[in-house]
């Protein structure tokens, strides 16, 4: 008997820690999960997502009232889509050029889809999928200006936007250029109808919205002389490896199912540029 209440006695024991040596597993998988919610694949599995767009780009992001639209817009809902998140689960943030970084590393949008070049800095802070589209830098004029691309910038009043690509080029390769900079492009674009400044430069697309635009029409043209690359990506946190490949996945779907052409033709198609190819070779390595 005694041998028998010993042997019940360690089986129990036996049992215990079994049990505590699968709690200790689910332990792991419970933080193994909790790390998977913290990306936007796990986050997307409740059917929401918060997406940080820009406000003030015509044909890219622009807000009216409450509704947002545009091409950045449109390839939010894709990803959204592609995610299992419907268009009635996407919170909308307006972002601007300096705010991307922190919006994305706080926690205060999930994805970013703004207009968003890539770069070798922004990539030590946040992850990209994508490009989804291939911009460059270009200049915004009055139509009658003899400014005619960027070397006749000297002592020419430059707008861009605090924390964007162009204006850290401007700064970089135009010295001679006085650089003013506002929080967004659309102070720009009105200080350039004042005559405040004599230009304003951003990514071409950007700038061609804006001088489509009904009360410029006529008034605006854009040089039409690109003087960098600009790959748009679309921004997660810097750790979420799986949603940034989840990104890309959804993207080449896009290019072979005929969305991202839709996309296009319903927002910047209008100004009557074709829709472009979306080169899916050159999506970026997650890490």
């Amino acid at each position: 008997m005694r041998i028998t209440r010993l042997a019940a006695t360690f089986g129990a024991m036996a049992m215990v820690l079994a049990a505590a040596a699968c709690g200790g597993d689910d332990s792991d998988n419970a933080s193994g999960g909790a790390s998977t919610a913290s990306g936007i694949v796990g986050k997307a599995a409740g059917g929401k997502l918060t997406f940080g767009v820009k406000a003030d780009q015509p044909g890219l992001g622009l807000q009216t009232g409450s509704t947002y639209s545009g091409f950045d817009i449109e390839i939010s809902k894709i990803i959204a889509k592609g995610l299992g998140v419907p268009e009635s689960g996407i919170t909308w943030k307006t972002t601007v050029s300096a705010n991307r970084e922190p919006y994305i590393q706080q926690g205060q949008v999930d994805v970013v889809v703004a207009t968003y070049t890539i770069n070798d800095e922004r990539k030590q802070k946040v992850n990209f999928g994508g490009p989804y589209f291939i911009a460059g830098q270009d200049l915004l004029v009055p139509v009658a200006s003899t400014i005619t691309g960027p070397e006749s910038l000297a002592g020419k009043k430059v707008c861009s936007v605090s924390g964007s690509t162009p204006a850290k080029r401007i700064q970089t390769d135009y010295k001679d250029a006085q650089l003013q900079q506002f929080d967004s492009y659309s102070k720009c674009v009105t200080a350039l109808a004042g005559g405040q400044v004599d230009a304003v430069s951003t990514d071409d697309i950007i700038l061609a919205g804006y001088a489509s635009q009904d009360q410029y029409a006529g008034k605006f043209k854009v040089v039409g002389k690109p003087f960098s690359t600009e790959p748009y990506g679309i921004g997660v946190k810097k750790d979420d490896t799986a949603g940034c490949n989840k990104i890309n996945d959804i993207l080449k779907a896009a290019a072979a199912d005929g969305s991202y052409k839709k996309a296009w033709d319903d927002t910047l198609g209008k100004s009557g540029k074709a829709a472009p190819e979306l080169d899916v070779s050159k999506l970026t390595n997650c890490s």
